[in-house]
């Protein structure tokens, strides 16, 4: 099962977190209602294509979206693409909205928004493999466990 895979990955890292399970929800507020923290503390994990079999996680703020020029710039590629969602389910063994990098099937690179850096007491809450489920965790610990590249690869979303 997808969620015990992303939950033991969790435990592993040795990461100190809470498991979250509110089921589906309708909007982001939702979410950050349920899991008790700011929209901006939830954090989608966003599988990119830089190439023919060759992916990223991006994780990317709640209230913020992916700047596309910055993150090409930053990967030193002119293209990038969002795969479908049987190949990012493919590339991480993960249905799409339940996508983390912990205990994908294969371990790709994590890059991380500057803006989840910071604060060292900020908590994020990531998704946990299954649908309603997340944990949540100490925002630098984790990028640290995962050895993301922190970079400014975000915008704020436009209402």
């Amino acid at each position: 099962m997808s969620e015990e895979r992303a939950l033991a990955a969790v435990a592993a890292s040795g990461l100190e977190h809470t498991v979250t399970r509110h089921g589906r929800v309708g909007s982001l507020e939702e979410a950050a209602r349920a899991r008790g923290v700011e929209p901006r503390d939830i954090v989608k994990t966003m599988v990119v294509r830089r190439g023919e079999g060759d992916y990223l996680f991006v994780l990317v703020p709640g209230d913020r979206e992916i700047a596309w020029p910055r993150l090409r710039q930053l990967l030193g590629v002119s293209r990038l693409s969002m795969p479908d969602a049987a190949t990012a389910r493919q590339a991480t063994g993960y249905e799409r909205g339940t996508i983390t990098p912990f205990g994908s099937t294969t371990a790709w690179p994590v890059v991380a928004d500057v803006s989840l850096t910071g604060d060292p007491d900020r908590r994020i809450s990531m998704g946990a493999g299954a649908h309603g489920v997340a944990v949540t965790v100490n925002a630098e610990a984790a990028l640290a466990a995962l050895a993301a590249t922190v970079a400014d690869v975000t915008e704020q979303v436009t209402p």
